[in-house]
């Protein structure tokens, strides 16, 4: 069976034990808590992103300015220090 013929028949089966009515309930709030993993996941991904990001450029400025400063240089707020 492919991905549309486990959809259509997962539908069939809800249709037939819950109804129209309460289907279209559950639907409706399984869409919305799709909405919101999206949501949550693309602004991990942005922050992951900007974290990448910063620690490149920090290691870039910490190679060049390598006879100056602090011995290791200041990563910021990491995952790690958060717990």
């Amino acid at each position: 069976m492919g991905f549309g013929m486990e959809m259509v028949f997962v539908l069939v089966l809800g249709l037939l034990i819950l109804g129209p009515k309460r289907l279209h309930t559950m639907l409706t709030y399984v869409a919305r808590a799709k909405a919101e993993l999206e949501t949550a996941t693309r602004g991990v991904k942005s922050h992951l992103a900007t974290e990448l990001h910063a620690a490149l450029e920090e290691s870039k400025t910490g190679q060049s300015h390598e006879s100056g400063g602090e011995a290791e240089p200041s990563r910021g707020n990491t995952l790690g220090s958060q717990q």
